[in-house]
């Protein structure tokens, strides 16, 4: 029997189809389209999933359940309690899925948990005790692994690490708090500061050359390999900001290993070395070893084979 994994971000909506040794038979992407809301968005899920089915050429009857990974909280029967991203509060789309799909079992969770679990499954924490996942995307999600198990808190609503407070910053967070981690380094963050500075400076910038609407966390960090000083400053910015929240992760949970992925994965090689040095800088203990910051190896298919494996 297939699954099939969807991972549910602020920008896109990302499917595949799942076979037995979570290798992705095929995949399938829609835009989000937070601005129309759940109603719309179940749906438009609904369809996607039937339309994934048919460019797989695969029967639903060889389905036999169908995970989700979101950017929120959920309880276990698929009720999202609370999705800032997504502008959701108390939406049960578990329950708008079973309506649907009646005889396949139907997961929900948090997509940066069940990106960590896939890491730690097949990945590069695999067989790893100790390690924490932050997803760079539209926002910043997290995923603990504590002694070869998942870590969620009370509830199950921890290891929200992009709401750690880390600064003051120029605009507020979704969820209403001000110094968000996410409001400093996700992807979206990094467009607004972009956007800020190609407005506020005098500047010869490759940032100015485009609609401020039309610059992209790719534009910025490729922008500053190559020289552009604005993009540098941006990107100076987001590394800083990074390198807090990992050392507060550090200094809190001493794990073996801290691995990034999410959309922002792409441009690792650019940022880790200085990214490496800061943390190194601000963590307790500067003469005993600390955790390696790698990669994800899934890269963005994480959150769909984890989603699958719920």
């Amino acid at each position: 029997m297939k699954k099939i994994g969807i991972d549910i971000g602020g920008m896109s909506i990302k499917s595949g189809l799942v076979d037995e040794n979570m290798n992705i038979i095929h995949s399938y992407n829609i835009p989000t389209e937070v601005e129309k809301g759940f109603g719309v968005i179940s749906q438009n899920i609904i369809k996607m999933i039937y339309d994934l089915l048919s460019q797989a050429n695969c029967a639903i009857e060889d389905v036999d359940a169908i995970g989700i990974g979101i950017p929120g909280v959920a309880d276990e029967n698929g009720k999202v309690h609370y999705a800032p991203n997504l502008f959701w509060t108390n939406v049960d789309l578990g329950g708008v899925l079973r309506e649907e799909f009646k005889n396949i079992k139907i997961s929900i969770d948090n997509d940066a948990t069940i990106a960590c679990v896939a890491e730690h499954k097949i990945g590069s924490i695999k067989d790893v005790k100790n390690a924490i996942m932050l997803t760079l995307g539209t926002g910043v999600g997290g995923g603990i692994i504590i002694n070869g198990m998942r870590y969620s808190g009370n509830l199950g609503i921890g290891s929200e690490i992009g709401h750690m407070i880390v600064g003051e910053n120029y605009y507020s967070c979704s969820c209403g708090n001000n110094g968000c981690l996410e409001t400093f380094c996700s992807a979206s963050a990094v467009q607004s500061y972009a956007r800020k500075l190609a407005a506020e400076t005098d500047e010869e910038t490759v940032l100015k050359s485009v609609r401020p609407g039309s610059i992209t966390a790719k534009m910025v960090f490729e922008s500053a390999v190559n020289g552009d000083e604005v993009s540098k400053k941006v990107v100076d910015r987001f590394v800083y900001y990074l390198s807090i929240g990992i050392a507060n992760l550090i200094n809190i949970f001493s794990p073996e290993v801290i691995v990034i992925g999410g959309g922002l994965v792409g441009a690792y090689d650019s940022y880790i070395d200085r990214l490496y040095e800061e943390v190194k800088s601000k963590i307790m203990f500067k003469n005993l070893p600390f955790a390696k910051i790698v990669p994800a190896t899934l890269g963005n298919d994480a959150g769909i084979i984890g989603a699958a494996m719920l």
